[in-house]
């Protein structure tokens, strides 16, 4: 019974969605021949406002069937519209939206709302739906007509039964329609693919470009001139060896202190740089190594991994360690394990804390970093993060053995 009651909801949700458009049109048809009488130009605006009706309806029963299927079958249909890209200004004071140039942040903001709405190629793909739609609906409608004709006298009861008694399945056509016509297509996905992986490019050029910098001017600014300050010393003390060696050795204890300072300076900077471990002995040793040096009581749990390529264990390799570092700065976590696992074709990492969880993930914060550098390579992370902990982080990077 229970799945005569869930499929008559269904059929009559399909066909309410499927059906709404013709609907307007049944509405205005009406519309023209109460209106309309002996002069055919009256039929001109009812025409017209159904074609409006349509275009701004058919997003929103684009989004609603995409809804209905989620919610029936579990299965996503991605959408595939335009997305809007940020707004910069330029330092020559004109704003850049995407697509063109203006002179302040409201008018490209408009002039982009209005091209990512109505010049989507999506929006063809939306009209070809609901126009194909209605065929469907008429099936998702026959429960709700034949329960109608049950509580008419027509003498058509056992045609009525049968049709009430389909209903668990006669919402299914309403889906595969859904399918194959709102997926995207394969221009549209391409050019998806295309865009994300030009943010990706841009996001990781910034990174490249700021970890530079910090290398430069950590150099510059401290081994650099503590090396300098080093030779200093050292041709003092060579100097004063005869003449003031109480001096010289003063001196080279200093230059001891500096030498060790700057080996200290030095391990700092090359942090981002991948340790030779990694490249010598593979990712599990390199976490084991990198567990080692972490303030944290790390377990490191580890099958036998394949080798992938190198840009896909330095990415997985420093995203454990930001996750450890979070852990330390931000969830106060004493202790961690880490498991690694891989079957030739993903490398998959669990990092789970005792912390105090209530991690987020926000735009433009280190953990959406994190997931913008991963999706480089097409991997994904998930975060498990409840108030008062623990958290579990996954991260799961496909790969080709090397």
């Amino acid at each position: 019974m229970k799945q005569f009651v869930s499929g008559f909801a269904r059929s009559a949700a399909a066909a309410g969605v499927a059906l709404l458009i013709p609907a307007v049109w049944a509405a205005f048809a009406a519309l023209g021949i109460w209106w309309a009488g002996s002069n055919p130009w009256v039929w001109i605006p009812p025409v017209l406002w159904a074609c409006i009706s349509t275009v701004l309806l058919a997003r929103l029963v684009c989004r609603m069937t995409r809804g209905l299927v989620a919610r029936w079958t579990g299965t996503e249909i991605p959408d595939g519209y335009w997305k809007p890209a940020p707004l910069v200004q330029l330092s020559t004071g004109y704003w850049w939206n995407g697509f063109t140039y203006t002179k302040n942040r409201r008018q490209s903001l408009q002039e982009q709302e209005l091209r990512v709405r109505w010049f989507d190629p999506a929006n063809w793909r939306d009209l070809r739906f609901v126009l194909v739609a209605p065929v469907a609906g008429l099936v998702a409608a026959i429960p709700v007509l034949g329960l109608a004709a049950l509580v008419l006298p027509t003498g058509v009861g056992r045609v009525a039964g049968v049709a009430v008694l389909a209903s668990p399945y006669t919402w299914r056509p309403f889906v595969a329609v859904a399918r194959r016509f709102l997926r995207p297509s394969r221009a549209m996905a391409l050019a998806e693919r295309v865009d994300e992986l030009t943010a990706q490019r841009a996001d990781m050029t910034v990174v490249q470009a700021a970890e530079l910098r910090r290398i430069e001017r950590d150099l510059h600014d401290g081994a650099q001139a503590r090396l300098v300050s080093l030779g200093l010393s050292l041709a003092t003390a060579e100097k004063l060896l005869e003449t003031d060696p109480g001096r010289a050795r003063a001196l080279l204890a200093a230059a001891r202190g500096d030498a060790a300072a700057s080996i200290g300076e030095l391990r700092e900077l090359v942090q981002g740089i991948s340790p030779p471990v990694l490249g010598e002995r593979g990712l599990v040793d390199a976490v084991r190594l990198l567990a080692l040096d972490s303030p944290l009581d790390v377990a490191v749990r580890a099958d036998e991994l394949p080798r992938p390529e190198a840009p896909v264990d330095a990415a997985v390799y420093f995203a454990v360690a930001e996750i450890l570092t979070n852990a330390v700065k931000h969830a106060r976590a004493s202790r961690a394990t880490v498991a690694l696992a891989g079957d030739g074709a993903e490398i998959a990492v669990v990092v789970e804390d005792d912390g105090r969880g209530g991690a987020v993930e926000r735009p433009g914060g280190g953990l959406d970093g994190l997931r913008r550098r991963l999706a480089v390579f097409d991997g994904t992370l998930e975060i498990d993060s409840p108030a008062g902990g623990p958290t579990r982080v996954r991260i799961a990077v496909p790969c080709v053995s090397s």
